[in-house]
């Protein structure tokens, strides 16, 4: 029993601000280390033999070449990165409305859900009866709709 116990308000305060702020500013050297490294490999301007040298400049003196990069490099990273998050944006976009206008199901007059929404429009004005629009709506849905033959 000759050990001494360190409790928690043996710690001091200063203490802990320091331990947290070091966390902190591990954690921040980490994300900058990835955002670099990231940024070299998103970047289509540099050649291999460009990109192999910042990466073995990062990886072998990494904090002079972190910082290096962002001194030559760091202007343009931000630029990259929205110039990414645009194409992704679009290609999301062109994805969505190809999506959209292929649903059709072969109608040629935009799809199944708009014979869905024709159909509940006609229900509504009392043309069709329920019996008629859960006919119909079997019919569209199973594919042999409008436009289509048995």
């Amino acid at each position: 029993m000759g050990s001494t116990t360190h409790l928690a308000y043996d710690y001091p305060l200063l203490g802990a601000f320091w331990t947290m702020l070091l966390l902190f500013l591990w954690i921040t050297w980490f994300v900058l280390l990835f955002r670099v490294v990231t940024d070299l490999f998103r970047d289509d301007a540099l050649s291999g033999w460009a990109k192999a040298g910042w990466l073995v400049l990062v990886v072998a003196l990494p904090f002079v070449g972190v910082f290096a990069y962002l001194v030559a490099r760091g202007r343009t990273m931000g630029r990259r990165e929205i110039a990414q998050a645009r194409a992704r944006q679009e290609a999301f976009d062109r994805y969505v409305r190809e999506t959209a206008a292929g649903s059709g199901g072969g109608t040629g007059q935009g799809g199944t859900a708009d014979e869905l929404h024709r159909l509940s429009e006609i229900r509504s004005r009392g043309d069709l009866t329920d019996e008629e629009f859960d006919r119909a709506k079997e019919l569209v849905l199973s594919g042999r709709g409008a436009g289509h033959t048995r």
